[in-house]
């Protein structure tokens, strides 16, 4: 039987995707979280196609973290497919990325982006906002799924 899962992290950054993860799991705060390195695979893994066929696709992660700057497919428009697909549109996706830029925060909010969190540069503050990010949206926030 598929274990479900707390937070799928698209990042195609393994130093940001570790520490990420590392965060996470410091503060005990999920039990799974699978890690995708690109826009492309995070679909195939939220849809149950391509390399992930076969995949049970109502096993939805509880929160995608999302980085927008990513190969094959960026994180816009993940989002928007995320958005669009009437299976996937409720599950929270936090946009964690460098861009500072207007457009980014602008299009990531226009489709409705739950949050969009500038990452920090330094460990401790990744790590502290990574937990201050799961403390919410892992065990305050109410899904409706």
């Amino acid at each position: 039987m598929e274990q479900a899962i707390d937070i799928l992290l698209v990042e195609d950054r393994i130093e940001d995707a570790e520490l990420a993860m590392m965060g996470l799991k410091k503060h005990n705060l999920i039990n799974t979280i699978v890690w995708v390195k690109d826009g492309e695979e995070a679909l195939e893994y939220l849809k149950g196609t391509g390399r992930y066929n076969g995949r049970n696709a109502q096993n939805r992660p509880k929160l995608v973290l999302l980085d927008l700057k990513m190969p094959k497919v960026d994180g816009i428009e993940v989002l928007r497919a995320i958005r669009a697909d009437d299976r996937l549109k409720f599950i929270p996706v936090i946009v964690m990325t460098t861009s500072q830029e207007d457009k980014d925060l602008l299009n990531a909010y226009d489709l409705n982006a739950n949050a969009y969190i500038l990452k920090p540069v330094d460990f401790t503050s990744f790590v502290d906002a990574m937990q201050a990010m799961g403390m919410f949206w892992l065990l305050l926030n109410k899904r409706p799924y």
